[in-house]
């Protein structure tokens, strides 16, 4: 089972890039700005998620309990919100190897933290030294995804 959630969380990294390209090209499609097609993007995942529930069974009086739920566990529809506006507007201008390498970056570090602290009610989970390491590559690899052919550029001149 754990190779399949691997798997799983591989597949959606692969997924990240052709989102925010899908989401670039509606939003060129509609000939409008960023939120447009972001809002579009979240109102059809909206109906995928509410089709998928109700083939799978989910019990929707479940979510009578929303008034009791915690203001910060609203934060979750916000985040996805930024995070698709946020790629669809960077895609363009900052190309996506460069985006995904910034996000994925952000991700493990941030990730490491909530790890590290069991925020939010998460598991704790220890920080090795060889976290940290995989951590620092990753931050590397994103300096070099996003400034590598300039130094390489400046080496070669100079």
């Amino acid at each position: 089972m754990l190779l399949l959630f691997l798997i799983m969380a591989f597949a959606i990294g692969l997924a990240i890039p052709l989102q925010a390209a899908v989401n670039n090209a509606l939003r060129a499609s509609l000939h409008s700005g960023s939120l447009l097609a972001a809002l579009v993007s979240f109102a059809v995942g909206t109906l995928a998620l509410l089709t998928v529930s109700a083939l799978t069974g989910q019990p929707f009086a479940a979510l009578g309990g929303l008034p009791r739920v915690p203001w910060w566990q609203w934060l979750g529809g916000f985040l996805g919100a930024y995070f698709v506006f946020g790629s669809t507007l960077l895609a363009p201008r900052i190309g996506l190897a460069a985006m995904v390498a910034l996000i994925v970056a952000g991700q493990a570090c941030s990730s490491l933290v909530f790890d590290r602290f069991g925020l939010l009610g998460l598991p704790v989970r220890g920080l090795s030294w060889i976290r940290l390491v995989g951590a620092a590559l990753i931050l590397v690899g994103a300096v070099l995804v996003n400034f590598g052919d300039r130094w390489l550029g400046a080496w070669q001149k100079g």
